[in-house]
């Protein structure tokens, strides 16, 4: 079987705020049926910020290990490359983050109107959140 590698150096990355270890691209925004699919690149071995997520998100590796981790820092799930999952909403805090290369993960963010993400600094204090409308902003912002 012949192994291929993904080449992401035609796709346009955004930083997202003053987040490390996080770019992304959204590719496509449905406002009738509240569906974002957008592409998502954690760096090789650090963890993004912690957060939770309040929607349901059907997530795809596309290149590299998709690490999942306890607000502890302690590893909870090693997604390997062609995993599809799909997790809803969930109350638990957690970081995301590449193995021993950057993770890309392609995420079909299925919400609302509402907030789709919240941000928790380490003492789990919400410090933002990122909703529909946030989405549609950085889509239009990348254009």
């Amino acid at each position: 079987m012949t192994l291929y590698n993904f080449d992401d150096n035609n796709i346009r990355w955004n930083k997202l705020g003053d987040f490390e270890h996080l770019l992304y691209s959204v590719l496509d925004i449905d406002e009738n049926n509240k569906i974002i699919d957008v592409l998502f690149k954690f760096a090789a071995n650090q963890q993004i910020v912690l957060h939770r997520h309040k929607a349901q998100n059907n997530t795809f590796v596309v290149q590299g290990e998709h690490r999942l981790y306890e607000a502890s820092g302690k590893i909870k799930e090693i997604r390997p490359v062609g995993s599809y999952t799909v997790s809803p909403p969930n109350d638990e805090p957690h970081r995301e983050g590449g193995g021993d290369q950057d993770v890309v993960v392609f995420f079909s963010i299925r919400g609302n109107d509402d907030i789709l993400y919240e941000v928790l600094d380490d003492d789990l204090n919400l410090i933002a959140t990122l909703g529909f409308q946030d989405f549609i902003g950085l889509y239009k912002a990348q254009q």
